[in-house]
């Protein structure tokens, strides 16, 4: 009977551990790890050569002591479509002990961040701001999560993280026809000129400066052949040469823009005046469809036939001389333009002057007439159907054939 009794003892001890095991493995199976990667932060857009993924293994507590405090200085309460804007971002770090202040942008969506790199400034003892710009491209948009990290010698010391704000967003502009979809505080035509670009159309072009703006997405409604030139980014402040081609008869410019401070659209217009300096450095530019030239070789030619039938009858070498000169000159006004190659992103300048107005970036290799050489400058004919572009171009920009 003992036996028993010491047998369903043991049993029952033996089962009892079993089950605190099994209750044990439950256990482990349900704590979660501080490092599972559904519970970070990741960057997924800045990536440096020292990146570390950054874990959050407490959830933000303000009453406990932290290394960095963050908050927005300046965010705004309404965007619109493609428009730049400007959200200003405020550290206090009150430690010392780092080297490296690093700011990464989270989960962002049909957005850009400008300027990432963007250097944190120090205001004032332990205080810092950093001003990032944005553009948004559709109403799905997502502002980032900011995510502010120090570190010491490359290796993270802290992390801590801001969610964005809710912003409104909205396309303006779209019944508006003359609309240049471009969004700024500020907009100014510094110069303008018109030219002769052909027989049948005028080229324009305007230098504009903006503040706050997106001078990138310029465009004028019912205008097929326009384009950027040049323009310099230095936001809030840029500035665009922009060409137009332009029918001869066109007698002005009209565009709007929206401007942030005043809240409205403001319209600019240009009067389209031809200058009579630039239309005379493009008269007789190409020397084969020029009146000048054909007048020319109809006279060598005749010349040449004259002084040849005199030859004939006379038999006298004066008259032989003669002949030779007016074929050679009849010759050197027939003989047409050597061609070359413009290369890709080289600019074509109305004038061949270092401070001209440049009309034209190449989006591709043209293969060009050189007509003549003035300084490092060449005059090129593009021919275009039965159209025909004038211009200068560096010289080092053509490569021969």
């Amino acid at each position: 009977m003992k036996n028993i009794f010491y047998l369903l003892l043991i049993s029952i001890l033996l089962f009892a551990n079993e089950n605190e095991s099994n209750n044990s493995s439950e256990f482990t199976k349900k704590e979660i790890s501080v490092f599972d990667e559904n519970n970070s932060a990741q960057a997924k857009e800045l990536k440096p050569s020292y990146y570390q993924e950054i874990i959050k293994t407490t959830p933000d507590d303000n009453s406990k002591e932290k290394n960095i405090y963050l908050s927005y200085k300046s965010f705004p309460e309404k965007i619109f479509k493609n428009q730049r804007f400007e959200i200003v971002l405020k550290a206090i770090i009150p430690v010392e002990d780092y080297d490296k202040i690093e700011t990464r942008f989270i989960n962002s969506q049909n957005m850009n961040v400008l300027n990432p790199e963007s250097p944190w400034i120090e205001q004032e003892d332990k205080t810092f701001e950093n001003k990032f710009y944005f553009k948004a491209y559709e109403n799905s948009f997502v502002i980032p999560t900011f995510q502010v990290a120090i570190y010491k010698d490359l290796q993270l010391v802290e992390v801590e993280n801001i969610k964005p704000k809710e912003v409104s967003f909205s396309e303006i502009g779209k019944n508006i026809d003359n609309f240049s979809h471009v969004i700024a505080k500020d907009l100014v035509i510094n110069a303008h000129k018109t030219k002769q670009y052909n027989n049948d159309e005028l080229i324009t072009i305007m230098d504009i400066n903006a503040v706050e703006s997106n001078l990138e997405d310029f465009y004028i409604k019912d205008v097929k052949e326009q384009g950027i030139s040049k323009i310099e980014d230095n936001y809030p402040e840029q500035n665009l040469l922009y060409y137009l081609v332009l029918p001869v008869h066109a007698k002005k410019i009209d565009f709007s823009y929206y401007n942030t401070i005043e809240k409205r659209f403001v319209t600019i217009k240009i009067p389209i005046i031809l200058e009579n300096e630039l239309v005379s450095t493009q008269t007789d530019l190409n020397p084969n469809k020029s009146n000048i030239l054909l007048y020319k070789r109809v006279v060598f030619g005749f010349l040449f036939v004259v002084f040849l039938i005199i030859f004939i009858w006379k038999r006298k070498k004066i008259y032989l001389i003669f002949t030779l000169i007016s074929c050679i000159g009849a010759l050197i006004y027939s003989i047409p333009n050597k061609t070359s190659i413009l290369k890709k992103d080289s600019y074509v300048y109305i004038l061949p002057t270092k401070k001209s107005t440049i009309f034209q970036k190449t989006d591709k290799d043209y293969i060009v007439e050189v007509s003549i050489k003035r300084g490092e400058f060449v005059k090129i004919i593009v021919e275009q159907g039965d159209k025909s572009m004038i211009g200068w171009v560096k010289e080092n920009d053509l490569i021969k054939n």
